[in-house]
Formats: structure tokens, sequence, C-alpha cells
């Protein structure tokens, strides 16, 4: 994994535990077929490639719904 994309990426999302899983999610979808929203270059893995979907923010954090109060 790139240390220079994990600083990169640690600016868009700032709660490095969401980032962790955010990039752990993204890997598994990765690697179960999932193409990449990337161009991807010999040698990079699959790490380096969530990371740079991150910092481009074509992997965002979806916001939860709110609740919707019963009257």
């Amino acid at each position: 994994m790139n240390a220079d994309l994990v600083d990169k990426a640690a600016t868009v999302i700032l709660h490095r535990p969401l980032l962790i899983n955010m990039v752990s999610k993204r890997v598994r979808q990765l690697n179960s077929g999932r193409h990449p929203l990337v161009d991807r270059t010999p040698g990079m893995g699959m790490a380096d490639v969530a990371l740079l979907e991150i910092i481009e923010g074509k992997v965002i954090v979806a916001e939860p719904d709110e609740e919707i109060e019963e009257v």
C-alpha cells in the first residue's frame, strides 16, 4: 500500500477507522469482480486502487437516512 496515497486519502476522510473500513470494503468488492473506477497502472495493488478512488471522490461515504419520526 502506497503511503502517499494513504496520506492523501486521510485528508479526504478525516476519521482513520472509517477510512480503513472504506478501503477494506472496496478491496473486497474489487477482489470479487467489481471494476475499478480509476485507471490501474501495472504493479498497483487493490488497496491502492481503493485509495485512489477515495481521493478522486469516486467512492464516498453514504450518509445514513435520517429516522422519520412517527406522529
